[in-house]
Parts: structure tokens; sequence; C-alpha cells
């Protein structure tokens, strides 16, 4: 019997990322992607392709699009809201605040969960519900704390069946984008895949242009290029300005608050 996981697949690095680490310990993995009235939507369109690259290359996965719109986009926050603009520069805690999405992964892993339980009834399997929440994220999202994991778990546990046959796991919870960065690199390189050629089909930009490409501005976008430069790599998206250009922009940030 094989190994069976169910995640949330963005299309944004670390989701990404956490997907090739699934394949790479030889997980048959069920995708699930959300569009919610994200303004930054090409995100599920880069999960997509992605997802069938790795299909092309003979992994196992199972890739659902959730249509939550009709619910979450009238949510109050910079990616769903109109005329309230992403801000821009450091990825630090007040200016941040405002990418918040009510309730999102709380919301996100609900439906994860009962995939997993699902699953796990008519394969008759043990399943893992997989997610790349990392520490960078803890002081601006409350929902990316392990405690609010922690009493999630308890919670679904209490409020289900045979919940005994899933569980959480959260391989990124200590680490950062560096090191969720390094881990991608090296599963790709186990599993032949090419590294660039994947996280080119990822965006990590909350205000993309018309065209999909990246800022560079954006505190996500900063977080990004820091972390390609600390493992030596040029990020093989497409930015307005040049590698060169977003990358002064990002140390320039990174220098001016002292980090």
């Amino acid at each position: 019997m094989g190994k069976r996981a169910v995640m949330a697949l963005s299309g944004g690095m670390d989701s990404t990322s956490l997907l090739v680490r699934l394949l790479e310990q030889g997980y048959f993995v069920t995708c699930l992607s959300y569009n919610y009235g994200q303004k930054h939507s090409i995100e599920v369109e880069l999960a997509s392709m992605n997802v069938n690259r790795f299909i092309d290359h003979g992994f196992k996965i199972d890739h659902k699009i959730i249509d939550l719109t009709s619910a979450m986009s009238s949510f109050h926050s910079a990616l769903t809201t109109d005329g309230f603009d992403v801000p821009e520069g450091h990825y630090e805690e007040e200016q941040m605040k405002q990418t918040v999405v009510p309730n999102r992964n709380a919301i996100f892993s609900s439906i994860l969960y009962g995939m997993a339980l699902s699953i796990s009834t008519r394969e008759d399997i043990d399943v893992v519900v997989a997610l790349g929440v990392h520490s960078g994220d803890h002081a601006i999202y409350p929902d990316c704390r392990p405690e609010f994991y922690d009493a999630l778990s308890a919670a679904f546990s209490i409020g289900n069946w045979d919940s005994g046959r899933v569980r959480f796991e959260l391989p990124y919870i200590d680490g950062d984008k560096t090191t969720i960065l390094g881990d991608a690199l090296k599963c790709c390189n186990t599993l032949g895949l090419d590294f660039d050629d994947v996280m080119r089909n990822t965006i990590t930009s909350y205000n993309p242009d018309d065209k999909g490409r990246s800022s560079g501005k954006s505190g996500s976008d900063v977080e990004r290029i820091l972390a390609f430069h600390d493992i030596g790599r040029i990020d093989p998206i497409e930015y307005i300005d040049s590698w060169e250009v977003v990358l002064e922009n990002a140390l320039n940030v990174m220098k001016e608050h002292g980090d």
C-alpha cells in the first residue's frame, strides 16, 4: 500500500516546494487549489501547469480546484478588496497585516481535512494533511502558527469519526523561505526535475501586473528574492524589472530595517 497525502497547492513557492518534497518521499498527493477572489489568481493557473509537468514525469497527483469566491471574495483584505492596495516594502508586521484574509487557513484546512477523511475511508489508508506554513509567517499570520494547528487538529479529531487515520504535517513550521528553497532544490535534484523550470511556474507576489509579472516590491516579493539570493540562485520568474534591480531593492529594504 502506498503513502497518501492531501495538501493545499496555492501555486506559490512554499506550497510548490512542499509538493516536490512529498513526491520525493513517495506520496500519491491530492492537491487542492483555491479560488477565493484573490487578485493574484494567476497562482492557480501556475499550480495547474506544474501539476501537469509532474504528471508528465510519471508522478501520481490528483489536482482539484475549489471555488470559494462566492463567500471569500467579500472578506476584507488587501488580497481580495478592490481599492485596497497591496503594501510594498519590508515584510514587517504592521504593513503585512493588511494581507491577512480572515480565517483563510481555517477554511482551507477544514476542506483539506474533509478530503483526507474521505480518501482515508474510500482507500482504507492513513492520510497526511500537509501544509507549507513556515516561521517567517508567524508574526503576521496567526493562522500559520503551530499552536493554531494544534488546536485545529484537536477540534477536527473531536468532531469526526476515524480522525485517528488523518494527521497534520507541517515540515517547514520551524524553517523560513531559505530553508524551504534549499529543500526544494535538493528534492528536485533527487527526482530529476529542473529546479528552475519548477520555480518558474510559481508566483509569490500579491500584486502582479496584467501580464502576470511580479513587481519585486511587495513584502512577499522581497522575502522570496532574498531567499533565492541566500541559496546563490537567480529567481527564474519574470519580474517587471531585471533581477539585478529587484535584488538591489530587496537588499536595500533589508538594510534599511537592520535585518
